[in-house]
């Protein structure tokens, strides 16, 4: 197979993976529970720990993760000297996340399976982000506060620790201004007071 064709084969088998969406597949499968129609209706880890409870919540977290490391490690394997399509494997499995296939291009935020693709990139810059991030959920209570202030820094770290190369510092900015973006609901509410914390549920309408 030419590598162009390689190429196309490893994005689009990210968007794929990217795509499965663990959260509703769990409730549905050990709940009998659609989280789309409970809490925020989002299929990520938050939302899953809210309507389905601790457990279902962190293998959602774990999973979501993983989707976004495995293409990442493939894309590594096969193309170790070529950053760029390493950087958009990692892209294509946040917006299969984002934009799911089996969803109706419908999704979650992508700030797990960003943080998977940031252990593919450098499992330095993502380890440091990963206890930032539970550090400050532990501290404020706020799942979107920990999320929109590690985004940026783990774009930063993951840039530094491929030694400044252009492909992650672009991919950076272009994943922290998307997962910004995302969580615009969740910054009106916390100028508002009304952001929930993470250990509170949120009323089904």
């Amino acid at each position: 197979m030419p590598l162009w064709g390689l190429v196309f084969s490893v994005l689009v088998g990210a968007y794929i993976v990217g795509g499965i969406p663990f959260g509703l597949m769990i409730g549905k499968r050990f709940f009998n529970v659609d989280i789309r129609e409970h809490g925020s209706r989002n299929i990520g880890a938050t939302n899953a720990y809210r309507v389905l409870g601790k457990k279902a919540g962190a293998a959602v977290f774990i999973l979501d993760i993983g989707k976004g490391l495995l293409p990442v490690l493939v894309a590594r394997h096969l193309f170790p000297a070529l950053d760029l399509w390493i950087v958009l494997t990692g892209g294509a499995a946040i917006m299969g996340h984002t934009f799911s296939p089996f969803l109706g291009f419908r999704g979650g935020k992508g700030v797990a399976t960003s943080l998977g693709a940031a252990f593919g990139f450098s499992w330095q810059g993502a380890g440091i982000s990963l206890i930032t991030w539970c550090t400050i959920v532990k501290v404020t209570g706020f799942v979107s506060v920990a999320s929109i202030f590690v985004t940026p820094l783990c774009a930063l770290l993951t840039w530094y620790f491929n030694k400044c190369d252009l492909s992650y510092g672009v991919f950076g900015i272009v994943i922290t201004s998307f997962v910004i973006y995302k969580h615009r609901s969740n910054i009106q509410r916390l100028l508002k007071g009304k952001e929930l914390k993470f250990y509170e549920k949120e009323k089904d309408e």
